[in-house]
């Protein structure tokens, strides 16, 4: 009999929870304010779910948590900038302690992963790399439908390090030529320069186009443009997809992965996404005839999925401890 799993998306704002009968399986209960700065609160903003939904479930049912931060996977120590209450917490340990049941909690990229790995694109598939494309870009790694969790924390994360191209060659069909566009090193909140972060996602896209034409617009009304045939906004989208493409690219040559479903705003534009599997699919060194690069299928609810994957998959290891 499998066992039913609470499960909790906790962003700086909100909390997000639901109850996970069985697998694939979710019932939406409650979103409540998050208590970001307050610890005892926090505490007692979960415990007050579970006791308001207490009858929908057996009192050892355990909580799992979707979490706005790094979770360091060997002490479960959190970090987390929205969230700055949890920073330095054995987060999963201590709230086992506070609401006395087992806690499970990992990054919410890292359980998005693991719904798309279970529950989404990547089911069936051995080697899963997902890819969040929003305001900024992130990621991580499934193996067999299990996280991979390296130091720190921060598998998966591909949007760091100083990789983005500094100039791009493109091809202006309306003019018959190509053209080569030179792009800075964009200074990175990682305290880096030239990191696929700063080009990714939707700020990026707004970042090419400025540096492109000297507009400020927003992603929105770029795309928007470019899906209307507008030719700066063309420019701009062909600069986007070679910088980008690359690290992409590379993500997937080394982690081997068989599919790279996309989460974020940016899965959202069809087109989009259909030319960013074009263009890595010819960069990569296993070569596929069918969609590598594909729009996520639990970008509504990925948190709280991935939340009772990781919730299911931590009773059994205790169990088979």
């Amino acid at each position: 009999m499998t066992l039913p799993v609470f499960a909790a998306d906790v962003g700086g704002s909100f909390i997000k929870f639901a109850l996970s009968p069985g697998p694939g399986r979710l019932v939406h209960l409650e979103r409540v304010p998050t208590p970001a700065d307050d610890w005892a609160a926090l505490c007692g903003a979960l415990a007050g779910l579970l006791q308001r939904h207490a009858d929908l479930a057996p009192s050892d049912a355990p909580l799992a948590l979707s979490v706005a931060g790094l979770i360091e996977p060997v002490e479960g120590v959190a970090t987390s900038a929205n969230i700055p209450c949890i920073t330095g917490r054995p987060l999963a340990g201590a709230l086992a302690m506070a609401l006395s049941r087992s806690v499970f909690a990992a990054n919410d990229a890292d359980c998005f992963t693991l719904a798309e790995a279970n529950e989404g694109a990547g089911r069936g598939h051995a080697v899963t790399f997902c890819a969040i494309m929003g305001t900024g870009i992130g990621g991580g790694l499934a193996i067999d439908g299990r996280l991979a969790r390296g130091a720190g924390g921060v598998t998966g994360e591909w949007g760091h390090g100083p990789i983005v191209c500094t100039s791009v060659e493109i091809e202006m069909k309306e003019a018959g030529r190509s053209e080569t566009i030179h792009m800075p090193r964009l200074p990175c909140g990682c305290g880096q320069s030239g990191c696929a972060d700063t080009i990714g996602g939707a700020r990026g896209i707004e970042r090419i186009h400025q540096h492109l034409t000297g507009r400020v617009e927003t992603s929105h009304d770029i795309l928007s443009g470019w899906q209307r045939g507008d030719d700066d906004a063309r420019r701009t989208v062909l600069v986007y997809l070679e910088l980008i493409s690359d690290p992409l690219a590379l993500a997937v040559n080394i982690t081997g992965a068989s599919i790279v479903p996309v989460g974020g705003g940016l899965a959202s534009v069809d087109p989009l996404m259909t030319m960013l599997d074009r263009a890595v699919r010819s960069r990569i060194l296993n070569r596929f005839d069918r969609p590598l690069v594909v729009p996520a299928q639990r970008m509504d609810d990925g948190g709280l999925i991935g939340a009772a994957v990781l919730g299911r998959q931590g009773l059994r290891m205790q169990e088979a401890a």
